[in-house]
């Protein structure tokens, strides 16, 4: 599962930071509202972006750029992504991981080497229902990422795009139990685009009161809630 793209700069999860994004193709879900659907259902389409290339890139913007996020498609399936990592941090650089978090097993070796200084978690609906985004037993392995990153000593948000149909109160409410404690749980509004699903680029977002009386909702599940895309 090879590097399918690369941007030179956006914000980083840090004050006035500002970071490179690499994209990793391929995925282990299937959700339909996905904004990256060539990165899950058609990468072999997509040119490989060579390694070594990348981190001569990276080491160039050092003196501007202060990270990396590490997005997808899903990283943690690539083997690779260890060696990729070490690499990264050795030229001084921040690391962000955007995972699914269906390979709690990876995250927790990235985790224990300490190759990662945030990450975000997505999670995309309850655990119950991760059969119907393509991953069986899924939720399971979620659930193991959410308590990695519970006792994690670096900075982390859960994160859900507000999904009609996917993601409503119940859902919700099924995802505090588990993320109970935690630091940051970002709800994004949901926006139809390029979804994966051709079905879902028709679908209307929910009204944006109906977002934030899901930040009420959830608040007391974490010490801080934020409402992006409204």
């Amino acid at each position: 599962m090879p590097i399918k793209g690369f941007q030179g700069t956006s914000l980083l999860d840090y004050p006035g930071s500002i970071a490179s994004l690499i994209f990793w193709g391929g995925c282990n879900l299937a959700c339909p509202f996905c904004h990256n659907p060539a990165l899950v259902v058609d990468q072999e389409q997509l040119p490989d972006y060579p390694v070594d290339v990348l981190l001569a890139d990276l080491h160039s913007r050092r003196s501007f750029v202060d990270g990396v996020v590490v997005s997808g498609g899903e990283p943690t399936l690539d083997p690779d992504l260890p060696g990729i990592l070490r690499s990264i941090k050795e030229l001084g650089l921040l690391v962000k991981l955007d995972t699914n978090g269906l390979r709690p097993d990876v995250l927790e070796d990235l985790l224990a080497e300490k190759l990662l200084d945030y990450v975000a978690l997505d999670l995309k609906t309850s655990p119950a229902r991760y059969d119907e985004l393509g991953a069986r037993g899924g939720g399971e392995n979620l659930k193991q990422s959410i308590e990695l990153l519970l006792h994690a000593p670096m900075d982390y948000e859960f994160r859900t795009t507000c999904a009609p149909g996917l993601v409503g109160a119940e859902e919700l409410s099924e995802l505090g139990r588990y993320v109970s404690g935690g630091r940051i749980w970002v709800l994004q509004q949901f926006q139809p685009g390029p979804s994966l699903d051709p079905r879902w680029r028709e679908k209307d977002p929910y009204p944006v009161e109906t977002i934030r009386g899901f930040g009420d909702l959830i608040q007391p599940y974490v010490e801080e809630v934020v409402l992006r895309g409204i």
